[in-house]
């Protein structure tokens, strides 16, 4: 059976889940008291989940061509965001957004390309707009981290199948079991001690909630395993500092402010990012 059909056939499996999540969060979120603070914040962050859902599940019931389509769709948005947060000039947004196109394609259509090849051929690319441009400044780093973390992650969509769907999923259960773990653990004790002073606000009982939620979810799917849950759970953890660098560096609180109780599309894929790469190198 080919790779596409197991990844159709994982979606569909998690599509009850989904649902039921969904729907029971709904009706949580409808039965917040008025006086509740996030009230507001939750309804709008349901909403947007609800949305979110059914695209990227449906991207794995379309085929090759539906995750192609994904992974080139989140890349180049997200390209977009970061190319602002960072500063770079239009040369190295260029070099971003053609290989969030040009590298999903070719997990697609011929993965046998993606060899070190094509690795030396993207060094090429990102120094070019800085050595034209004679920018001495940091733009050819900036475009090379920014190329390994969005593109090159991305691909994993592609060329992860089955484990894409199980990957995505527990990002987002594990984003919410590391919220409930900070709020109801991480007030007072030894896990309420931060993780970094780049986001003080996440703490070790956040870090306990995202393996307890990634555990669960990759269970119920019939895909745990030790490297897999390590991945998905560091996705969850350094996803969110590794984008809170880029921000306090950029001096800007969200990447944008279009998806409704997230900011931008990198406030949301952030951790996906990590969890992808992670899970190419050690599945």
């Amino acid at each position: 059976m080919s790779a596409v059909l197991i990844a159709e056939e994982a979606a569909a499996r998690a599509l009850p889940l989904v649902a039921g999540v969904l729907g029971a969060g709904g009706v949580a979120v409808a039965v917040l008291p008025a006086r509740l603070r996030m009230r507001a914040e939750l309804r709008r962050r349901w909403r947007t989940w609800a949305l979110v859902a059914p695209v990227f599940l449906g991207a794995f019931f379309l085929g090759g061509g539906g995750t192609y389509a994904l992974a080139a769709g989140l890349g180049v948005v997200a390209a977009g965001e970061y190319a602002r947060m960072a500063g770079l000039r239009r040369g190295d947004l260029a070099v971003l957004v053609t290989a969030s196109v040009a590298l999903p394609a070719l997990a697609w259509l011929a993965p046998h390309l993606l060899d070190p090849r094509a690795a030396a051929l993207l060094l090429v690319a990102a120094a070019l707009p800085s050595v034209l441009g004679g920018d001495d400044r940091s733009g050819f780093t900036r475009t090379v981290f920014g190329l390994l973390w969005i593109p090159v992650a991305l691909t994993g969509l592609v060329t992860l199948g089955e484990t894409a769907v199980a990957v995505g999923l527990a990002v987002a259960l594990g984003d919410v079991g590391a919220w409930c773990g900070g709020t109801a653990l991480g007030r007072r004790g030894p896990l309420s001690r931060p993780l970094s002073p780049l986001s003080p606000n996440k703490t070790w009982a956040g870090v306990l909630g995202a393996g307890l939620a990634t555990a669960l979810l990759l269970l119920v799917l019939g895909e745990f395993g030790l490297p897999l849950w390590a991945a998905v759970t560091g996705g969850c953890v350094l996803g969110d500092l590794v984008e809170s660098m880029v921000k306090r560096e950029s001096g800007v609180k969200d990447a944008g402010s279009w998806l409704p109780g997230f900011g931008g599309l990198l406030d949301r894929i952030d951790s996906l990012l990590v969890a992808l790469l992670l899970a190419m190198v050690m599945t």
